[in-house]
């Protein structure tokens, strides 16, 4: 990977601008736009569904927007000459080859991109795949294991972006410990990550940035520190229950959050990454039975 700050590094790695795509005449992703710079890692959160992996395509050229476009490396991805040197990507760790060996399919990977074989040895035992494991064929790797794999296949070339969708999925918490290590240790040497989860506590850890998308929607993008901070709305509402599934199936907080939150308080729930002046989803228009206020427009408080 070369070092940040030569000269065809460019000052947005990966770009997105008003992607939008359609399945059966419904919206998935509607007018989508963000950046990710060098030396950083994006979050890009959302509950299942909310439009995260579809994005993905899109930016990698797997899937065809219907309107708006994407660029990684200043143009589109499919037309980089040999990709894999460039963009590391894995948007299915379950998709990969079950019929080959481990360290065949990594070998497989390194030919086709022009990358030497001992980079493949190195790449199992950066990724924790001993030599037992190597020799197994993936039908028989756990969710871990081909995340582990994926995660390799994504790096052989020594790319200068990563594209990674959902890659905690399977991975125990050493797992955990040690992608987040892998990854900021990437984006410190001058490499860009975009990194999708459904949980904020996979990634808040590591991710300079937050995209938080809901519905198709962006409705929240900013630093860590900006939308992680106690800045936000208070939300009350007379079925906490049905509040809790509205926010989080709008992208807004995980699962959990608000029956957590008002364990916490006597009444209400601070909704994270809402700020002062944030446009918000009309939630109240689909639960007319709540007190919804806050969620009417902007935030004014």
């Amino acid at each position: 990977m070369p070092a940040a700050g030569t000269g065809d590094r460019l000052a947005d790695m990966i770009e997105a601008e008003k992607l939008t795509k359609r399945f059966g005449g419904r919206a998935v992703v509607s007018d989508v736009s963000f950046r990710c710079e060098p030396g950083t890692v994006t979050g890009f959160l959302g509950p299942n569904g909310a439009g995260k992996t579809t994005t993905m395509r899109m930016i990698c050229g797997f899937a065809r927007p219907d309107s708006g476009r994407s660029a990684v490396l200043g143009g589109a991805y499919r037309e980089l000459p040999n990709p894999g040197r460039r963009v590391g990507v894995l948007l299915d760790a379950s998709a990969q080859h079950a019929g080959r060996r481990g360290r065949e399919a990594l070998a497989l990977s390194a030919q086709t991109m022009g990358v030497e074989e001992s980079r493949v040895d190195e790449l199992l035992d950066l990724v924790g795949l001993e030599k037992s494991a190597a020799r197994k064929r993936v039908r028989q790797y756990s969710l871990g294991m081909r995340q582990r794999l994926g995660i390799a296949n994504a790096l052989i070339g020594e790319p200068e972006v990563l594209i990674l969708d959902e890659p905690a999925n399977g991975l125990d918490p050493e797992g955990m410990r040690w992608m987040r290590g892998l990854l900021r240790d990437f984006a410190e040497r001058g490499g860009t990550v975009l990194l999708s989860s459904h949980l904020l506590h996979e990634v808040d850890v590591i991710a300079d940035r937050l995209v938080i998308i809901g519905g198709g929607r962006i409705v929240a993008e900013g630093s860590r520190d900006e939308l992680l901070s106690h800045t936000g709305t208070q939300v009350q509402a007379d079925d906490d229950a049905a509040l809790g599934r509205a926010l989080a199936d709008a992208g807004l907080v995980e699962p959990g959050y608000v029956k957590a939150s008002l364990r916490r308080r006597c009444t209400g729930v601070r909704v994270p990454w809402i700020r002062k002046g944030d446009a918000l989803p009309a939630l109240g228009d689909e639960l007319p039975a709540l007190a919804l206020p806050a969620l009417a427009g902007r935030v004014t408080a």
